[in-house]
């Protein structure tokens, strides 16, 4: 694993990128699409830069797209190999590319303050919960959102409430994540956990309980 710096706690004018993981497709459920476009909105209006993985299609690119029509700043990070498959958006003025996924992965930490999932595949999901997993070791304490829209997210929740039961999570090893209802929740959210203060959930982690 690469070394990685612990961020401490900071005030919310600190926080000034957030990095999305999402689908490079579109899925079914036509929310997805509409929340996509909305986050790549909000992070404009905030004027917070936006870190993702530099495609062009699907939710990948609805979010970046959306960002750069409404005067957001974009920072694309691709690896070579997925330049074609991703349809790399070209027009992005930031846009990094990586010789692998290991040097993507690292550099999206690298330059985003807080991490958001929204709904997407195996790649969005091993992406999340590697931060997930950085955190829970203690190696940096930046938050990571969960966009649960529709409920898309409830299946891993279910599993994480599975894993408590079971022991294989218990509370001095406990994985640090927010759960947001709507895509309008996610921004206050982040700022709530970059500048300490308590969250709306029960702890540093939300189950299906709380939702």
């Amino acid at each position: 694993m690469p070394h990685l710096c612990v961020m401490n706690t900071v005030s919310e004018n600190q926080l000034k990128s957030v990095c999305v993981y999402c689908g490079s497709s579109f899925g079914s459920d036509p929310t997805h699409e509409a929340s996509a476009t909305r986050l790549g909105q909000l992070i404009a209006e905030a004027g917070l830069r936006l870190v993702y993985g530099g495609g062009s299609v699907g939710l990948m690119g609805t979010v970046a797209n959306s960002a750069l029509e409404a005067g957001g700043k974009v920072t694309g990070i691709i690896p070579r190999f997925l330049e074609k498959r991703e349809v790399m958006l070209e027009t992005l003025e930031d846009l990094v590319i990586t010789n692998d996924m290991h040097e993507r992965k690292h550099l999206m930490f690298q330059k985003a303050d807080a991490f958001i999932a929204l709904p997407g595949g195996i790649g969005t999901l091993e992406e999340a919960v590697e931060m997930m997993t950085w955190a829970q070791l203690g190696q940096h304490r930046k938050p990571v959102v969960l966009a649960n829209i529709n409920g898309f997210w409830s299946p891993l929740l279910e599993l994480f409430d599975h894993m408590r039961a079971q022991g294989y999570i218990r509370p001095e090893t406990e994985v640090p994540y927010l759960v947001a209802r709507t895509i309008d929740d996610i921004l206050p959210m982040l700022r709530q956990a970059v500048s300490g203060k308590p969250h709306s959930t029960s702890g540093d982690y939300a189950s299906l309980t709380d939702l």
